[in-house]
């Protein structure tokens, strides 16, 4: 039997078949084609809740707030989903806040982000009157000072100097991070912000990065934060790490919460508001991958390629991060087991969506299933070679409904003017 584990918990392999969420994978690649997104609504419903519970478990004396992290799924349907379930939004920019709008989030639990913040990003923000607007440099004290026409709630970003264990890219608190405002600067900044007419600074904010299995690294953050003056609000921002193979260190949804409460209530105090930001740990589990082989390709000295109808144009962690995942096969619990390397359909030698990986007997026509993709690729989905981007389909109770269609090829043309 192929390993389940990284699935999400509703996977049951069902002769030739898998199902997830009650719904079968070769039905949902007949009736909608592939690639696809799949999402398992249930799981992620149950993980936004599974966060919820934990943020008010093991922070009971004072407010809490779980708000997703948009930029890990910008889509108003899947947002919805997390919103209905009693979840706030992190978004950067305005494009991410239409999104959250969109998908019904109430203003109130919205914290806006960005690092390059323009005036349209700030008078969007200003406009929807939502909850904080992070200042992330002094730049967006000027902007929020000048469009700003009523009293504006912010938190302010810091940035702490823990050096993540993650991959570069995804390291955001670090020394010379071009987030956030430097500890040395932080006073200058709560001086800056105390004296606007305009602006009510409400407390501070840190995030170091994704990715991240360190727990330690979330209770150092906190350390930074506690060295400067107290405030009733700290927002730690999220990074949890997903599993995306077998021996991946993913630390649970309690343990994180606890060590970083626990931190927070030691350095800061039990009666502070708290608020997180998971994005890739919210729905990495609860998505999938569907694509469909194209072609096999032995090589000399057993190298051999199994190439699939997708591969960058949906899937850029393992371009950009070297990140490795666990594909399987669709309804192959025996035969052949071959190392193969498990590549894309795009002009570029670089496309490969994860090497050296055992795979069951692959040939043509069958059906690949890549788990652990329901962070990010969406997000970062991209017309390499004009292909068409994926559809993303819900399935819930047996049911499998798309939510998302798949691109078309007048899409491709609809922005020429010329």
């Amino acid at each position: 039997m192929p390993d389940l584990s990284l699935l999400p918990p509703s996977a049951v392999v069902a002769g030739a078949d898998l199902l997830i969420g009650g719904c079968s994978l070769a039905a949902v690649a007949e009736r909608f084609g592939t690639p696809a997104y799949v999402i398992d609504v249930t799981a992620l419903r149950d993980r936004a809740r599974e966060y919820a519970a934990a943020l008010a478990s093991f922070h009971p004396r004072g407010a809490g707030l779980v708000c997703f992290a948009v930029k890990a799924y910008p889509s108003v349907s899947l947002i919805r989903v997390l919103v209905d379930a009693g979840l706030g939004a992190d978004v950067v920019g305005a494009g991410e806040l239409r999104l959250a709008l969109a998908a019904g989030a109430d203003p109130a639990t919205i914290v806006m982000h960005g690092n390059a913040k323009s005036d349209a990003d700030i008078q969007s923000a200003l406009d929807a009157r939502i909850g904080h607007i992070v200042i992330d440099g002094f730049d967006d004290i000027d902007r929020i000072e000048r469009l700003a026409r009523h009293r504006t709630p912010v938190l302010l970003r810091v940035s702490p100097g823990v050096e993540s264990a993650t991959h570069a890219a995804l390291a955001t608190g670090g020394k010379g991070s071009k987030f956030g405002v430097p500890v040395e600067f932080v006073p200058q900044a709560i001086a800056r912000l105390r004296d606007s007419q305009v602006i009510e600074l409400r407390g501070l904010h840190v995030h170091i990065g994704s990715q991240i299995a360190a727990l330690r690294q979330f209770e150092e953050a906190v350390a930074a934060l506690a060295s400067l003056e107290r405030f009733a609000v700290y927002d730690f921002g999220g990074g949890l790490a997903a599993r995306y193979v077998a021996e991946d260190p993913a630390p649970s949804v309690s343990e994180y919460v606890s060590r970083l409460t626990g931190a927070a209530h030691r350095l800061l105090g039990e009666d502070i508001e708290i608020m997180i930001e998971p994005g890739r740990s919210m729905v990495a589990r609860a998505g999938l991958t569907l694509y469909r082989v194209v072609t096999v390709k032995r090589l000399a000295r057993g190298k051999i390629h199994v190439a699939v109808d997708g591969g960058m144009g949906d899937n850029l962690d393992a371009s950009l991060y070297g990140q490795r995942f666990s594909p399987l096969v669709v309804g192959r619990q025996d035969g052949e087991q071959v190392v193969a390397d498990l590549v894309g359909k795009h002009c570029e030698e670089g496309d490969v969506i994860t090497p050296g990986v055992t795979l069951a007997d692959p040939r043509v026509g069958d059906l690949v299933v890549v788990p652990v993709t329901g962070g990010y690729s969406f997000t970062m989905a991209n017309n390499y070679n004009a292909a068409l981007k994926p559809p993303v389909i819900f399935c819930e109770d047996g049911t499998a409904r798309a939510v998302v269609r798949r691109e078309t090829m007048d899409d491709l043309l609809a922005r020429e003017i010329g």
